[in-house]
């Protein structure tokens, strides 16, 4: 028999580990497996751009990856071959105004339909859903019919006939595309999650409604503004077919409509012009998602979680 007086034996000090959290490390360990390598084949086009946009026209078609000769003079001969400068500025004022538009009358519109009492806001509210699931191309000849019929437009009666309305134009290029129906959505759900009071108190406190959105409640949604923001602008920057509708000249097309010069049917496509004007055309986004990752994650992980 042991000795309930002896003194107890002692064990190892090193700590064990929880039969759970033995097994627990193997799931994540795979959905990270699982992620990175979802990663990666999403970079290889991106890679497979840059490294052809490197390349010199005698390399282009041997299935090589890897330049041998290492050109970044294709950049620089990329903007010499067509007016990428206008390009880059039409895209660039094309997207920031219609990201403006969208920011101001997507915001007002949300929270028109989560705080103000107005009738219908029910009903409106389910359209606004219901356009949602409208694919574009269907709207699409409808819409170039409305800004080709514009009145007093580019020789237009007032009856919007003789002439072209708002084509080839910035009109044309902007107002079309300035506001979604999926933006006062995502705005009305961050709306509705916000306390009451502060809309009620500021009433009180005689602000106008106009007041209360700009003033008290828009600012209390950041990353949904930022979120918004994000969508639009990617949206309008590689918007490609209703720019090539409504433009005819090279003053007036965007970047996306500018590479196509490299890629015409009656001329050899010169793949590395065209990736190299691509890889710049990538550039503005890949900075804007850059700093405004932070808000645009946690606007996108908050619009799943509220109702």
């Amino acid at each position: 028999m042991t000795d309930p007086t002896a003194a107890p034996t002692a064990r190892s000090s090193a700590p064990t580990m929880p039969p759970r959290a033995r097994t627990t490390w193997i799931p994540r360990a795979l959905l990270y497996t699982v992620l990175s390598l979802g990663a990666a084949v999403m970079l290889v086009p991106f890679i497979w751009m840059i490294l052809t946009a490197l390349k010199p026209a005698s390399e282009l078609g041997k299935g090589t990856w890897l330049p041998h000769d290492v050109r970044w003079e294709n950049f620089v001969d990329a903007f010499k071959a067509a007016p990428f400068d206008v390009y880059f500025r039409n895209s660039l004022i094309i997207a920031v105004a219609q990201t403006l538009i969208t920011v101001v009358f997507a915001t007002a519109a949300g929270y028109a339909l989560a705080r103000t009492p107005i009738r219908g806001r029910t009903v409106i509210f389910g359209l606004t859903v219901a356009m949602i699931m409208v694919p574009v191309y269907v709207i699409l000849i409808p819409r170039f019919l409305i800004v080709r019929s514009i009145p007093f437009s580019g020789g237009n009666d007032w009856l919007g006939q003789g002439g072209i309305g708002w084509l080839d134009s910035w009109w044309a290029l902007i107002v079309p595309g300035a506001l979604a129906p999926l933006y006062v959505f995502l705005a009305r759900q961050f709306y509705v999650d916000l306390p009451a009071e502060l809309a009620d108190a500021a009433r009180l406190d005689g602000l106008s409604e106009v007041g209360i959105w700009a003033r008290v409640m828009t600012p209390l949604i950041k990353p949904a503004v930022i979120t918004i923001a994000v969508f639009q602008f990617q949206s309008s920057w590689n918007d490609f077919l209703w720019p090539l509708l409504v433009t005819r000249t090279d003053e007036m097309r965007p970047i996306q409509l500018g590479l196509a010069v490299f890629s015409h049917a009656d001329i050899e496509v010169q793949w590395n012009f065209l990736m190299a004007g691509t890889a710049l055309a990538t550039l503005p986004m890949i900075a804007l998602f850059l700093v405004a990752q932070r808000y645009f994650v946690e606007g996108m992980a908050s619009a799943g979680l509220k109702g």
